[in-house]
Order: structure tokens, then sequence, then C-alpha cells
């Protein structure tokens, strides 16, 4: 069942749609305002939480939604317009999902529900029925490795890329993911556009 066909397109298609769900950078600023408030904040503890509940949801998320009587493509084309809303919310800078966020330590809010949310563990889901398993598996380690450091060097980021560096790159990534969303939809539903 698991498939271990690499394939480096596909590897950093899924680390890219990983990369833009996740925001990491768009999420400074709270980890930023997080590490103000309660000081020290552990970035290993807090990629290794979010690598757990993605890997559990990875790999039994699709028996969990045979229970409800949902295909793995009927998923897909919900996580799409999921993915779609993100890109949205990073783009337009307004709020669909995430409401305040509540002050926590490492696993809540960074790991759960900053770097594994809803949108990123739709996403995992949708990329399953569209990549081989190995990829995105290797995509999000990468994805992980890219939020610890991230965690780690958080007051560092700020001063380098500063507050309208972290606004670019969250737009940019934003169409990014707008693009994928539409992919992953057209993908799913089987509908053809031609060139």
């Amino acid at each position: 069942m698991f498939d271990l066909q690499l394939n480096f397109r596909e590897i950093f298609s899924a680390f890219m749609v990983l990369f833009a769900v996740i925001d990491i950078t768009g999420s400074l600023p709270i980890i930023i305002d997080l590490k103000q408030k309660h000081g020290k904040i552990d970035a290993l503890k807090a990629a290794s939480f979010a690598l757990g509940i993605m890997l559990m949801f990875f790999f039994i998320g699709e028996p969990l939604l045979g229970i409800f009587g949902v295909d793995i493509y009927s998923f897909a084309i919900a996580g799409s317009l999921v993915v779609f809303f993100v890109g949205l919310e990073m783009v337009l800078g307004i709020d669909f999902f995430r409401g305040t966020t509540p002050a926590g330590v490492s696993i809540v809010p960074i790991a759960f529900p900053l770097v594994a949310g809803a949108g990123a563990i739709t996403s995992m889901l949708s990329l399953k029925a569209e990549y081989h398993a190995a990829n995105i598996l290797i995509a999000l380690v990468l994805n992980m490795v890219i939020v610890y450091i991230v965690v780690k060097s958080a007051e560092w980021f700020e001063k380098v890329i500063g507050k309208a560096g972290i606004m670019i790159l969250r737009k940019f990534f934003g169409i990014i993911l707008l693009a994928i969303a539409i992919k992953l939809f057209l993908t799913n539903t089987g509908i053809h556009i031609t060139h």
C-alpha cells in the first residue's frame, strides 16, 4: 500500500502546498508575540508535535472518512475549497478561520492550530489523492524542519525580513495557494481546461 515512487516534482509541489498552507512565515508575528509574553518557546517540541498530528491524520484519515461514507476525491474537493479560502485570507488580509490566538506554549497554539491546523490536515488528504505517499511524507518532514528553524529563529527573522517583508511573503504565498487550490479542485472533479 505504501508506494515508494520518489519524484522530485511531486515532492516540490507537495512541499509548496504544505508550506503555503502551514504559512509559518505568516505566523511569525504571532510566534514573536508569544515569545515576548511567555518566554522561550520549545521549537523542537512544537515541530515534533505538529508532525505527529499530521502523520496520524495522514495514515488514519482515509479509514476515518470511510466511516462517514466519504471517498478521498470528495474530501479532496472539499479540501481544495478550504485551501482556496486560506489563500484568500493571506492575500486579502481577512480572517475566515482563525479567531484570536489564545495564549499558550509550544504545543498550543503553535503546533496546533497554527502549524497542524484544519487547512494543513485537509491539504494532506487532498494531496494523497494526487501524489505518492512517500513524496508527501518527505515534503511534510521538510516543512517541519522549516517550522523548527522559523520558530527557533523568530526574533532574528523579524530583524532581517522586517514586518513589511513578512507581509510580502504572506501575500506571495497566498497567490500561489489560490492557484494550487484551483488545480486541486479541477483535478479531483475531472474538469480539464484546454490551453
